[in-house]
């Protein structure tokens, strides 16, 4: 049984605790990932379809990534946001969509079952070479790239590297596109903002504490606290180091943003309390042929509070893009 299992039982004491013991408590790569996946009736993907397998990035680092769904459909790449993982995915992967789209997720470096380097999060073409890894390793034909809230960041950075044209279209999900300046810290709320101290501490009941108000922050409809319990865990497996790390980038993507080629969707929860609606208006006055969905009932994670809105528009997206292919 998967020690994320066990987290579900604890305390946010007792998970402090298990979070004080780095090497006991971090993911080991025999630890996969149990996603539940339920046999869709008449449907291609069954409940065994689930594939891991570990990638090699850039750099070296090894990469966990999760397949399943119709191999013969358009392919899209979901992309975790900061301290998260793949199971963040696990309503987007446990559902109608895996019946026509093939689905993938990574555990971004640093994060999940991935390697944690050291060195190297500051590293545009180190993310990048990442995302270009599982594409060619998957052999994934123009996939879509579906990045949540630090998401877009990675894959605006293999786009800066790597060009849109292997790619079918991106869709940012309560995403940013920038960091290290006063410009990218205007668009994330003060709550957010309070919070960071935190996720950089070495003192466990400070970090747990941190990482478990980001948890409360990013919902509208809390998940249960068996659900908020393997959430926390999976942010605490990623160090402080990293996280720090992950912060201390400077990016901005404006020059870029304007070149890109292929379709775009953003997506963006109504009452997101983490990442503010400005910066909706910031990227479409960079990409006005964008489409806009904005999910009323929804905060930060609009995949999770109202996972049919989200599914139905993202599968849209995707139906668009498979059209526009086959013409």
């Amino acid at each position: 049984m998967l020690r994320r299992h066990a987290l579900a039982a604890l305390t946010l004491g007792g998970i402090a605790g298990v979070a004080a013991c780095q090497d006991s408590f971090a993911l080991a790569p025999t630890d996969l990932p149990d996603l539940n996946l339920e046999k869709l009736p008449g449907g291609d993907a069954a409940k065994d379809d689930v594939q891991h397998r570990m990638i090699t990035g850039g750099g070296g680092c090894r990469l966990h990534v999760v397949e399943t769904g119709n191999r013969r459909g358009q392919s899209i790449l979901f992309l975790h946001g900061f301290s998260q993982s793949v199971l963040s995915w696990s309503a987007q992967l446990n559902s109608e969509l895996r019946r026509r789209y093939r689905l993938v997720a990574v555990d971004l470096r640093g994060h999940g079952l991935s390697d944690r380097p050291t060195v190297g999060y500051d590293d545009s073409k180190l993310w990048a070479d990442d995302i270009d890894a599982v594409v060619r390793e998957l052999a994934l034909d123009q996939p879509i790239l579906s990045g949540w809230s630090y998401g877009p960041l990675v894959f605006l950075d293999y786009v800066r590297h790597y060009g849109d044209s292997q790619i079918g279209g991106l869709h940012f999900v309560d995403g940013i596109s920038k960091l290290g300046s006063a410009a990218a810290l205007s668009v994330l709320t003060p709550a957010m903002l309070a919070l960071v101290p935190g996720f950089f501490s070495t003192d466990t009941e400070t970090s747990v504490s941190a990482l478990d108000a980001l948890l409360r922050l990013c919902f509208v409809r809390l998940p249960s606290q068996r659900e908020l319990y393997t959430m926390l865990g999976y942010n605490l497996s990623v160090p402080p180091s990293v996280r720090q790390a992950l912060f201390a980038r400077t990016v901005d993507n404006d020059d870029l943003l304007p070149t890109i080629r292929k379709p775009v969707l953003i997506t963006h929860g109504g009452a997101d309390a983490v990442v503010k609606r400005d910066v909706v208006e910031q990227h479409q006055r960079l990409l006005p042929n964008a489409e806009v969905q904005i999910v009323a009932d929804a905060g930060h994670a609009p995949f999770r509070d109202d996972v049919s809105a989200f599914n139905r528009r993202l599968g849209a997206f995707a139906e668009q893009i498979e059209h526009s292919r086959s013409k």
